[in-house]
């Protein structure tokens, strides 16, 4: 296979594919950079942390995954003659063997991934959700953009002519792992919680208190799909962006999902996450606590929408 290809932007390319590896999830995008819209998509679960927590590595059985996936979404997707930036987040740089791991995933696959920082990670996010906000009308002179990942999590307060951003090394599934076993993610995760606590109430003393509360990725979007009647094989991206949660459904749903079977969660949620999504509310639930909300606007866009809209920016 020529790996060339997918390691240089081609600048002059009318397509752009944004590719995120997270702690639990492979997703792709393609965007027509001249209609501006997406075009092409792909997403998988391939539990990039599954074990990190217990021995700093990644597992082979995790790059095995990974490898197969983004086969797969070469396919689906077609990453040819498109400019492409393929980026990854929190468990490579918690990982010891990061280095082996990418050059195992170039060699057999053809992408190389450039492993990001926290400000980096937040700021293409924000790129991907403003974008969305704005077409939705859903503006406000200041929001707080949440993003709970599956080994982070950004908190990104947008101000008038400021924007302040941190990540914080708490995930669905590093608590998960951490905690291991349901009675203890509560426990564990209120431990865990002063130094976001810290951040907000700087932020807020300093700043004010923002208008609206904006969230992003895999917890919020699958409990407004469950909002909507929606499971992983009936999810639909554009009913998720600026459906509003309730800080009280979280709750309802929490029990919904706790009460179902393995077979009913997977069917809800998907597999590989009916055993996390949890642990994921649980953070939500904190965080709408600390930041002072009863409601939030959920946003699918992400991570790998802003990867995507950045290349189209640069493209010339």
């Amino acid at each position: 296979m020529e790996n060339e290809g997918y390691k240089v932007h081609k600048k002059n390319s009318s397509f752009a594919v944004g590719i995120d590896l997270g702690s639990n999830t492979l997703r792709v995008v393609k965007r027509d950079c001249e209609s501006g819209e997406f075009i092409a998509e792909y997403e998988k679960i391939v539990r990039t942390a599954d074990g990190l927590q217990q021995n700093g590595l990644i597992s082979d059985e995790a790059v095995d995954r990974i490898v197969q996936a983004l086969k797969e979404a070469r396919e689906c997707v077609d990453f040819e003659g498109a400019v492409l930036r393929a980026v990854t987040t929190e468990a490579l740089r918690r990982a010891s063997n990061r280095e082996a791991v990418l050059q195992r995933i170039e060699e057999e696959t053809g992408v190389a991934f450039e492993l990001i920082d926290g400000e980096e990670e937040a700021a293409l996010t924000l790129l991907a959700v403003g974008r969305r906000l704005e077409s939705l009308l859903e503006t406000s002179d200041s929001f707080v953009l949440v993003d709970i990942g599956g080994g982070s999590t950004e908190l990104i307060f947008c101000y008038p002519g400021k924007t302040l951003t941190r990540s914080f090394p708490l995930g669905i599934v590093t608590l998960s792992q951490e905690a291991g076993s349901w009675e203890r993610v509560g426990e564990l995760l209120t431990k865990k919680l002063p130094p976001l606590r810290d951040f907000v109430e700087a932020i807020y003393g300093q700043y004010g208190r923002v208008e609206s509360f904006v969230a992003t990725a895999g917890t919020p979007t699958t409990v407004a799909a469950l909002k909507l009647g929606m499971d992983y094989r009936t999810y639909d991206a554009k009913r998720i962006n600026g459906t509003r949660l309730q800080r009280n459904e979280l709750e309802i749903y929490l029990h919904k999902l706790l009460a179902m079977d393995k077979t009913e969660r997977e069917k809800a949620v998907g597999v590989g996450r009916d055993d996390l999504i949890a642990a994921g509310i649980l953070i939500f639930e904190a965080l709408f606590d600390l930041l002072g909300f009863e409601e939030c606007i959920v946003i699918d866009d992400g991570l790998r929408e802003g990867v995507a809209i950045s290349l189209c920016e640069v493209r010339s």
